[in-house]
């Protein structure tokens, strides 16, 4: 095994000296860098900056016109965003994450004969989150107007040329689209044929989401009118999608279709401007959300990376595969069992769980020569001086550990989580900087009413066994624990790197993976967007139907992957499956202090796409 690993490690670094030519090329820009999901929101976002707009104006844009053209995500879902202020100096966390309404208990559900919320439909929705979110941002780091920002978005929902990969998507899911009246007038617009979606190219329109946003437009220009500020008048626009609109044609309340959101539930929700969390990998300040999102799993991960040799194993080899491997194993179990609301009781150990000293400890639990099984959650709570009063709960996940092989995850779920949700990434020469993953509300979505916006699905992450997760039971005006995961890197005080992706369960592996590529192997973002990942399904699934379970030792690789290296990780006790596609699509900036310009990377996969100036 060790001449394996030499010989792995001795090939790779090798590969990493020669030219790499990427399918796509890199980005640059002196002025600018605009990138998310589709070719036209990124055009959107370049059309915010031609008009004198910062990164957070343009990020907006952008923010809107990908839920405009929702097969990734629509107006209900939810936000999450980090951005850099130039005059703090600070990175700031958006949590514009909808909350379980009233009546989604836990009892309710297992009423139900469900062990959690189900994947569509009125029950699997939260409060709306981003018009919210999209709105607070640009009132308090913007600097164009609403009427400035919904621009483009308001010309896609007056018709736009579909894409293959949305117009298909509806016509797979056209029978769950069918249970809900105003999904079914939207988006099958040939009822009866026998393609009953839109065919690529076909003008795709939206009238009542046209309407939402234009009456949005129209109460903050009548509020400028009055004389209010530019900040009082977004959230005048943004008053009135909470208080009038949406509360009055909301699906989840339309009768027969047995949604739990209230009025109530409507306007009691609130943007939370958030403190981020951080780790310090080796002079690189790393930012994440909160862990009512995954994106501490990344930090983590470092601080127990930061005391392996990863460059000495070279990039794939089958003894950094397993490394990374086992770390995320580790790193997950953490997550399946401490992360939730930190607004909600019990509190979780996120300073245990971030503690270096922690780290130290969970690096000492891997199986260098095998696949552990019965990799587990570990125990934060010493770290911060506290007694963990969950230890009988740990003990029985230890005993329902299965070291037997199931089945691998469907096709449906794997495509499903490659497709939920984007990334939208920005910067500009003054400093700003933005990255957020928008989600929720993608196809097939319950449109609310005659509204246009379709409501998130993201009530299914909640739990309803506090066994399994004593932090993340289901609970109304509760927040669920998602997989969305932005990330900002500092170095020497100055944005080094701004990146997310989307992929459900497996965003913090490329993303934890594709920061490596460009920290420890030299890649440039484009290279490292594009390299080959790893993916594990030894975890306990954030998403899909009743069957969560981890997946023992089931191992994604990409097809490029040496026999050797495939052999040497089966020896270990690996289950291995194999696709072109390892990654959801990355996108990321790189900020080249020393040339004074931005690097810009988005990945090959998907439609992702960025313009730079």
């Amino acid at each position: 095994m060790l001449m394996v690993g030499l010989v792995n490690g001795l090939l790779a670094q090798s590969f990493n000296n020669l030219p790499v030519t990427t399918q796509k090329p890199p980005l640059h820009g002196k002025h600018w860098m605009a990138i998310t999901g589709k070719p036209l929101a990124a055009t959107a976002g370049a059309m915010i900056f031609s008009k004198g707009g910062n990164a957070v104006d343009a990020s907006c844009a952008m923010l809107a016109a990908t839920c405009t053209m929702f097969d990734v995500l629509s107006w209900g879902g939810e936000t999450q965003a980090l951005i850099y202020n130039p005059k703090t100096k600070k990175v700031i966390a958006i949590n514009a994450l909808g909350v379980a309404p009233t009546g989604a208990t836990a009892d309710f559900f297992k009423g139900k004969g469900m062990n959690y919320p189900p994947q569509y439909g009125p029950l699997a929705a939260v409060t709306p989150g981003t018009p919210g979110g999209l709105m607070v941002m640009l009132a308090e780091y913007g600097t164009l107007s609403l009427k400035e920002v919904l621009a483009p978005a308001m010309q896609l929902a007056e018709g736009y040329p579909i894409e293959a990969q949305t117009a298909n998507s509806f016509e797979r899911s056209k029978e769950t689209i069918k249970e809900w009246p105003y999904s079914k007038a939207i988006f099958l617009p040939h009822l009866g044929e026998k393609r009953e979606a839109p065919v690529a190219g076909e003008i795709f329109v939206q009238k009542d989401l046209l309407t939402t946003l234009q009456k949005l437009v129209d109460t903050e220009q009548q509020a400028l009118k009055k004389g209010k500020s530019r900040k009082e008048a977004i959230y005048a626009a943004y008053d009135r999608f909470i208080q009038r609109r949406y509360r009055q044609r909301n699906c989840a309340r339309h009768p027969g279709e047995g949604g739990l959101i209230t009025e109530k539930d409507l306007a009691n929700w609130k943007v939370i401007t958030e403190e981020p969390l951080s780790i310090n990998y080796k002079g690189i300040e790393v930012y994440k959300m909160q862990q009512w999102t995954q994106g501490p799993v990344m930090l983590q991960a470092l601080n127990m990376l930061e005391h392996i040799d990863l460059k000495a194993m070279g990039f794939n080899s089958a003894n950094y595969i397993h490394t990374l491997y086992q770390v995320m194993n580790l790193t997950f179990a953490d997550r399946d069992f401490y992360y939730g609301d930190p607004y909600f009781a019990p509190e979780e150990p996120i300073k245990g769980l971030l503690s270096k000293e922690y780290a130290k400890e969970r690096v000492k639990a891997i199986n260098w020569e095998r696949n552990d099984t019965k990799a587990g959650p570990g125990d934060p709570y010493p770290f911060e001086g506290k007694t963990n009063p969950y230890k009988d709960y740990l003990k029985q996940w230890a005993q329902a550990a299965n070291t037997t092989y199931t089945s691998p995850l469907s096709e449906e779920y794997l495509h499903q989580v490659f497709l939920g949700t984007t990334s939208v990434e920005a910067a500009d020469k003054e400093g700003w900087v933005v990255s957020i993953t928008p989600s929720g509300g993608w196809n097939p979505a319950c449109i609310a009413g005659k509204t246009g916006i379709g409501l998130s699905q993201r009530m299914q992450s909640f739990v309803t066994d506090p066994k399994e997760n004593p932090y993340n039971v289901v609970e109304p005006g509760k927040r669920p624990r998602v997989t969305l995961t932005p990330t900002l890197a500092l170095k020497d005080g100055k944005p080094f790197l701004s990146f997310a992706v989307q992929g459900g369960d497996t965003q913090d592996q490329n993303l934890l993976q594709f920061f490596l590529n460009v920290v420890e192997f030299g890649m440039t973002v484009q290279e490292a967007t594009e390299a080959p990942n790893i993916n594990t399904d030894q975890l306990r699934l954030s998403l899909g139907g009743e069957d969560r379970k981890p997946k023992y030792g089931n191992l994604l690789l990409h097809d490029s992957t040496p026999p050797y290296v495939r052999k040497a990780l089966q020896g270990m006790g690996y289950r291995l499956r194999f696709d072109d596609r390892t990654s959801g699509p990355i996108n990321a900036i790189y900020f080249d202090w020393e040339h004074g310009s931005f690097w810009g990377g988005s990945s090959n996969h998907g439609e992702d796409y960025g313009i730079g100036w």
